[in-house]
């Protein structure tokens, strides 16, 4: 490959990799798994010029990321009360109402139902509103780890690429 196209490449891949961890902003936004795309795609154009293991350690923290959203929001109302039916319905709605409707609905969908499922459960207005402010402590956590492997993400990529 020239290099003139291999610097474009690298160029534009990195802005897009930006791109996509500023994404992260919107909840629903699959920023990491789109960061981990574009890495294996310059990989594949490149002739796989970061290594195997850097690709290896790039997905182990994509998956790691991915999972961060639910077991560190499920684990914050856990702590705080939440039964795992009351969490599994929360998550359950948030998805559907991000499938059938927007993903703003369905970001509302899941703490309002948390809430909700909570205060048939317990009938205890306060205690329900306890359970989902740690729910959205939670998301505020797994937004920071998310993001952080995101920046990580792009750091080892660039560091192997440039």
């Amino acid at each position: 490959m020239p290099a003139w196209l291999s610097t474009a490449l690298d160029a534009t891949i990195l802005v897009f990799m930006v791109i996509s961890l500023l994404g992260l902003l919107i909840p629903v936004f699959p920023g990491l798994v789109v960061i981990w795309g574009l890495a294996i795609l310059h990989a594949l154009a490149t002739g796989f010029q970061i290594g195997w293991g850097w690709l290896a350690l790039l997905t182990g923290l994509m998956v790691i990321g991915s999972l961060a959203d639910n077991v560190l929001m499920g684990t914050k109302a856990r702590q705080n009360g939440a039964s795992w039916h009351s969490i599994g319905v929360a998550l359950l709605s948030g998805l559907i109402a991000s499938f059938f409707l927007t993903p703003v609905v369905g970001l509302l969908a899941a703490p309002l139902t948390l809430y909700l499922a909570e205060y048939a459960r317990q009938r205890n207005a306060l205690a329900a509103w306890q359970v989902t402010k740690a729910l959205l402590i939670g998301w505020g956590w797994a937004f920071i780890t998310r993001f952080s492997l995101g920046l990580v993400m792009i750091i080892i990529w660039g560091w192997q690429t440039f």
